[in-house]
């Protein structure tokens, strides 16, 4: 008798779960407090967002930038203001059909996680608010003080590295790949290498280059948000 498999669900978070990018949005949030220039900030804000939507992101330098903010300010005041950002941004951006969808995986038992290129301080929160055990971020280093540093702790969870943190994730779980059926829901096409590693492929609220992708393969295309035209 073939054993039979746990069923995993793998969810990206930004514009899949949320219909904003939260890492994004947090550089916007703390520029608008006060917390940088507001016109280099956004230059540079706006030219990493451009990179990672081409594939092109080099994720350190990227969190070294993102992070700068909240390692100089230090713990409390970080803190803070991650919570102002979820009562004032993230709350507001919560969509029923999304939290519906993850909600349908739990109730059938399946194990559920949150897989995302945005680092662990913006994002346990939010795995938070859909009830989501399970996140797999980027990892944030720290210093003796036990504060960010701005460095990435071990593998990012971007492109293949999240094939290799789910790995590593479902192996704490006393898990293989050959053990699970992973359904995996994304937007992206920098999300290709989880996509392909999935059995179940879902490409959720489409980039354009996903969308024909996914046509072309026979993928399940899923639009959360709003119809596609």
């Amino acid at each position: 008798m073939t054993p039979v498999r746990r069923r995993v669900a793998l969810f990206d978070l930004d514009h899949t779960l949320l219909p904003i990018d939260s890492d994004y949005s947090w550089g916007v949030f703390t520029q608008a407090i006060g917390w940088a220039d507001p016109v280099e900030f956004a230059r540079r804000n706006e030219e990493f967002f451009r990179q990672y939507q081409s594939g092109a992101l080099d994720v350190h330098a990227y969190v070294r930038f993102a992070t700068d903010a909240i390692r100089l300010r230090g713990r409390e005041a970080s803190l803070a203001a991650r919570e102002r950002f979820v009562t004032e941004v993230i709350r507001p951006a919560l969509r029923p059909q999304a939290l519906g969808l993850v909600q349908e995986h739990q109730r059938a038992g399946d194990l559920v996680a949150i897989v995302t290129a945005t680092n662990e301080f913006v994002t346990v929160p939010i795995a938070r608010l859909f009830a989501v055990q399970h996140l797999i971020a980027v990892r944030l280093a720290c210093g003796p003080d036990g504060w960010i540093t701005g460095e990435i702790d071990g593998v990012p969870s971007m492109r293949a590295g999240k094939v290799e943190r789910v790995g590593e994730w479902l192996a704490a779980q006393g898990l293989g790949w050959d053990s699970v059926e992973t359904t995996f829901y994304s937007d992206s096409m920098n999300d290709l290498p989880l996509l392909e590693r999935s059995d179940h492929p879902v490409a959720t609220n489409p980039d354009d280059r996903l969308r024909a992708l996914a046509s072309q393969r026979g993928w399940r295309i899923l639009d959360l948000f709003a119809s596609h035209p």
